[in-house]
């Protein structure tokens, strides 16, 4: 007999992307057509609350089998993925698939965006002591930050944010997942100084100590290599 957590199981194996309880249901209701009667033609009408307790069920029956694969929730949605234990084997099957390498400056500086964004790339060099070109460039190529807009301070720097495939790669729902997010969020660091004439004042500020990075999990293929940044003049 076909039943909800099955056909659930079954559109996240036949997904390539992470599915949010919006689409599972989309999709329940479009198949309705295919069957006038039966238990089939219910699952049309079933609510994303009891999605979601599928969606629970099947994270737990996963769990408690041992199997090499588990169900996650993404910001964008639900996806089944490998667990990192079985991480070297998989990487065999995609050679060709490199993971981004980020130097250790270059991770320093996505971490201070994370924790308090949006931030200008003048703050991000006071509390770091270092020009942020090059690594402010790369994170932008590898799409783990955006442009999000203006300051509206003088000058109107522009202010970068992380992006949602930040949030996929690190396998996070929301900021607040954030190691000790909400303590480091709350840290006073060194501004940009204010243009000579101006209100000395910039619309974020943000910490990571040194003890406090973003590290590899079991979602992401971040790696860091030896790096150094030119010192500001």
């Amino acid at each position: 007999m076909v039943t909800l957590k099955a056909v659930v199981e079954a559109l996240l194996f036949a997904s390539q992307k992470p599915l949010s309880l919006k689409e599972i249901a989309s999709t329940l209701t479009a198949a309705a057509e295919y069957f006038e009667e039966g238990p089939e033609s219910g699952l049309a009408k079933v609510k994303e609350a009891e999605i979601l307790e599928s969606l629970h069920t099947l994270q737990n029956e996963y769990s408690e089998l041992g199997r090499a694969f588990h169900l996650i929730e993404q910001v964008s949605g639900w996806v089944l993925a490998s667990r990192i234990e079985y991480q070297f084997w998989v990487r065999q099957l995609f050679p060709e698939m490199r993971p981004t390498r980020l130097s250790a400056p270059a991770l320093e500086t996505l971490a201070i965006i994370a924790y308090r964004q949006p931030i200008t790339k003048a703050d991000i060099e006071a509390i770091r002591g270092v020009t942020v070109d090059g690594m402010m460039q790369k994170l932008l190529e590898a799409g783990l930050v955006k442009i999000t807009g203006r300051a509206e301070v003088p000058g109107r720097p522009l202010l970068y944010v992380t992006t949602q495939h930040f949030m996929e790669h690190f396998g996070l729902k929301n900021l607040d997942e954030l190691p000790n997010a909400s303590e480091l969020r709350e840290v006073t660091l060194p501004k940009a100084a204010a243009p000579p004439g101006s209100r000395p004042a910039v619309t974020a500020e943000t910490i990571v100590p040194s003890d406090s990075k973003l590290e590899n999990n079991e979602h992401g293929e971040v790696e860091t290599i030896p790096g150094t940044d030119s010192k500001a003049n």
